[in-house]
């Protein structure tokens, strides 16, 4: 019932970025971060890299009462160990050689706010207990410095890393672990909830149709079913990343087998190659969803045009596609000519939109008589 409400994904408030996804599984989670951000809890997401745990931290400070206050984000494993201490909690005038001022951390910059610490499982030991003390105390001092600074900053914490792993192996602390792990939620990776692929891939369309002016307006059944099929290891990062560039590089309104990379076309669901009977098999399907549109259009063709540019087919046969790119031709020559190339009035009597008339004109080269 939740989910015919809702075809086309749960959308949270999560600032600039909107969470889709209508699965089962991520229904679960929308559940749990439902109950939890309005509270001061502290939330620990785990998950694969390219789930989404960014833009679950932002929905959960968005949807809670510091949402007028600061959301800081730390990579923990993008900045080097010896700077991460003073990127945390800032540093005293004089405290090491380049500390030419006093420099106010992250946690002080978060305060009344929420800090989101990504990839916390890469973090030193050292760092560990100092971050367990704010847990414990809300309390912490400069790189350099003596007096304790008090914060107000809910913690969320992130990682990829499977942390009871790293307790065993001695290299993350388990008093750490348990104060972290007070909400946890986990984010499936893609290829878990397969029923989110086709509302993701039709949300990145709609974003980078509009971002870049595209005319792309929608993705054939075929494509759309090996989008569905692939392992997707990169999870929604690759299929966002992989929309985008569909959508720069389709040359037409539809997206088909025909424009996928080569690892998704051959691609069995477990990240294998198929044979190339298969990669056919997409193709001649394809060419099987386009065939009754060609057909109505050469139908079209016979009828309102007898006598004129259709003259029957002769015994040996025609080639479809090409008579219907020659009528497609005349018809669009017929329209500039009249309206003496104004792209504008054309398209009113053609009936198109002006980037679908462009595009066509690029398409078929056509260029004015006096043009070079």
């Amino acid at each position: 019932m939740e989910n015919e409400r809702v075809p086309q994904g749960l959308k949270l408030n999560s600032g600039d970025y909107n969470i889709v996804g209508s699965s089962v599984k991520m229904m679960e989670v929308f559940q749990v971060l439902q109950k939890v951000a309005p509270t001061d809890s502290t939330i620990l997401i785990t998950g694969e890299s390219g789930t989404g745990k960014e833009l679950i931290a932002r929905a959960a400070h968005m949807n809670s009462h510091r949402r007028a206050k600061p959301l800081v984000a730390v990579n923990c494993g993008a900045i080097p160990e010896d700077l991460l201490e003073s990127e945390l909690f800032g540093h005293e005038k004089g405290s090491f050689t380049g500390a030419i001022r006093t420099r106010i951390g992250r946690f002080e910059l978060a305060h009344e706010g929420t800090i989101f610490l990504d990839e916390i499982g890469n973090m030193s030991p050292n760092l560990q207990v100092k971050i367990l003390r704010i847990l414990q105390e809300q309390v912490f001092e400069r790189v350099g410095g003596a007096k304790s600074i008090k914060t107000n900053a809910r913690i969320v914490a992130a990682t990829n890393a499977d942390l009871e792993k790293r307790i065993q192996e001695g290299k993350f602390r388990e008093d750490l672990f348990y104060r972290l792990n007070v909400i946890p939620i986990t984010l499936p990776p893609l290829r878990e909830r397969k029923s989110d692929i086709p509302i993701l891939a039709n949300y990145f369309l709609d974003k980078y149709r509009k971002s870049h002016n595209s005319i792309v307006e929608e993705i054939s059944e075929s494509a759309m079913n090996v989008l569905v099929n692939y392992e997707w290891f990169g999870n929604v990062r690759e299929l966002e990343n992989i929309m985008e560039r569909l959508v720069v590089l389709c040359p037409g309104r539809k997206i088909t087998t025909k424009e996928l990379p080569e690892k998704i076309l051959k691609s069995d669901g477990k990240g294998a190659a198929v044979n190339s009977h298969q990669a056919e098999l997409f193709a001649e399907e394809e060419e099987a969803l386009e065939k009754p549109i060609q057909e109505d259009v050469m139908a079209a063709i016979k009828q309102n045009f007898q006598g004129s540019f259709f003259t029957g087919i002769p015994a040996e046969g025609v080639c479809l596609k090409t008579m219907v790119e020659n009528f497609e031709r005349e018809m669009i020559l017929e329209a500039l000519d009249k309206t003496n190339w104004v792209k504008n009035k054309a398209c009113k009597l053609l009936n198109l939109n002006r980037t679908t008339l462009v595009e066509k004109i690029k398409k078929l080269g056509l260029q004015r008589d006096n043009e070079e």
